[in-house]
């Protein structure tokens, strides 16, 4: 996270120049005496702010100590953004727990950072709106609102006053919120405005790159930003550049900022304005593209295909390309000369086949299982538990398609599931134990579809897949207490008993089987470890 700047300095601020005349000097003197005193203020108030005592609130009065580079508006906004954010969020922590002399002082510290940020932006930025200039001050009488009421709250000892005073704190620093956030979206937005302008009017591929950059690192900071660079033209600037073959190197920078922006619904739906799926789909079966291109284009198609996102679920214009799509992504896969590349492409078909029916039934046609199974032996392909959910989650959603569990057999598939469900995190990191468990769930449910043919079913008995079951049952440690993979494996495991009852000793057919799957799940949810 970026660090936190600190108060302006004098040695930063250009000077007037050495000759002056005589009628100027009054004003110019006046302006550093102004200067000096409110550069003072903000110091004093940050070390009058900081406590001795050690507090948990104490580590971020430090991270004041540098600012934003002089003449970069939006490194300025994002910072002292930040700073305002995190001070209106911490101020509403210490109003919950009546701590009012902090309260106070953080308040006089949050009017020093508003009135940075006006200032330094109205020096870097061009001419200031009408608008922006009414909600800055809007904003700069808020703040000193808030100064003067907290200060009143230091000096009252009745509780029933200071509880109403409380309220009017509260909606103060309410108000106050919403004038901050509209002055930065407003100065974010005039600043996006700028490098799509920038992008849309460029023919050098330097200046393209680096506004690109910039671009991209601002999708970084969250879904509002995205949002305002959609709404800005972002997307359609993006599209054009890859559209141009002379800004080809520039492809895989603009396809990752565009990937970046399609996590809001304003990104896609401006995406298919522009028919981008339509140049995904060129970029992605023209084979003079390089790896890294298409690996991107593959990111892009992967986000706005992405299950968890259901504006995703109406783009119509995927369905007029998504056999030319699905085969290059296949290819991709095939082709693949690092796991990064392979992880993007079988991510993007991993949510194409949530996405329609008739994807599964495609990839059956284009031999998917056999290239996926193949990259399973294939370390450089398939190293991290990461692409494994992805090619699990291909299985799961084809296993539903009868001509899948004939296309397992011949390539030894159900081994391969078995090795799934015994799926393991390299490290103890919170996203790869839930990658893990979401491999060995999907593991469990895939074998429990393809279970319903018989020949399945019998192959899996004998590779000992209902012992690696009951363990996961009864053992919460192998699977790190996960219900979700608890209740796929019951249900996997009853319907492999349904083929092979002798495979099960009685304790097991007689808590894992015979009864309901809700009591089952009870037992095995609260026993301790065990392998009776």
């Amino acid at each position: 996270m970026m660090a936190l700047p600190g108060g302006r300095h004098l040695d930063a601020i250009p000077l007037p120049g050495q000759r002056v005349h005589l009628m100027q000097v009054d004003s110019v003197q006046r302006w550093m005496e102004d200067l000096k005193l409110m550069t003072e203020c903000e110091c004093m108030c940050v070390l009058q702010a900081k406590p001795i005592s050690l507090e948990e609130d104490t580590q971020s009065d430090v991270i004041l100590a540098g600012g934003p580079g002089p003449g970069d508006p939006l490194q300025l906004l994002l910072k002292r953004g930040w700073v305002i954010s995190t001070e209106l969020r911490r101020i509403g922590q210490k109003l919950a727990q009546d701590r009012w002399a902090r309260v106070h002082s953080m308040s006089v510290r949050l009017t020093c950072h508003a009135r940075s940020m006006v200032s330094e932006y109205s020096t870097v930025s061009r001419s200031s709106s009408q608008e922006m200039g009414q909600i800055e001050k809007l904003l700069m009488e808020k703040c000193s609102e808030l100064s003067a009421i907290t200060e009143r709250c230091l000096q009252v000892e009745n509780e029933h006053v200071l509880k109403s005073m409380k309220a009017c704190v509260s909606e103060t620093l309410s108000t106050l919120g919403q004038h901050f956030g509209q002055l930065l979206e407003l100065a974010l937005t005039r600043e996006v405005q700028a490098l799509v302008r920038k992008i849309n009017a460029s023919d050098n591929i330097y200046i393209t790159e680096s506004t690109t950059g910039n671009l991209f690192s601002l999708t970084q900071e969250g879904a509002p930003l995205c949002r305002i660079i959609a709404k800005e033209g972002g997307v359609v600037a993006l599209f054009k550049v890859c559209r141009q073959d002379s800004f080809r190197c520039l492809y895989p920078q603009a396809l990752r900022t565009l990937a970046s922006i399609c996590c809001v619904e304003e990104g896609v739906h401006q995406l298919e304005k522009v028919d981008g799926v339509l140049c995904l789909a060129d970029i992605l079966t023209d084979d003079s593209h390089s790896e890294a291109t298409r690996a991107e284009a593959a990111a892009v198609v992967a986000q706005v295909t992405s299950p968890h996102l259901p504006f995703t679920q109406h783009l119509g214009s995927f369905l007029e390309s998504m056999e030319e799509i699905v085969t290059a992504l296949i290819k991709l896969c095939q082709e693949a000369s690092s796991g990064e590349v392979f992880l993007l492409a079988s991510a993007a078909l991993a949510n194409i086949t949530f996405f329609d029916t008739m994807a599964c039934e495609l990839l059956l046609q284009l031999n998917a299982i056999r290239v996926l199974l193949e990259a399973c032996s294939d370390k450089q392909r398939v190293d991290t538990p990461y692409t494994r959910d992805q090619i699990v989650t291909i299985l799961a959603n084809l296993s539903v398609l009868e001509q899948c569990a004939s296309d397992i057999i011949q390539e030894n598939g159900v081994q391969l599931i078995m090795g799934m469900l015994s799926e393991k995190p390299r490290s103890g990191t919170p996203a790869e134990v839930a990658a893990c468990e979401r491999v060995q769930q999907k593991a469990a449910v895939t074998l429990a579809r393809l279970s319903r043919d018989p020949e399945v079913a019998r192959e899996a008995v004998r590779l000992s897949c209902m012992s690696r079951l009951i363990e996961l049952c009864r053992s919460p440690s192998e699977r790190n207490s996960s219900d979700a993979v608890l209740v796929a494996c019951l249900a996997a495991l009853r319907r492999l008993a349904g083929v092979c009852p002798e495979g099960l000793q009685d304790s097991d057919f007689q808590q894992l089987v015979q009864p309901r799957l809700v009591d089952s799940f009870l037992l095995c949810s609260n026993m301790e470890e065990s392998f009776v």
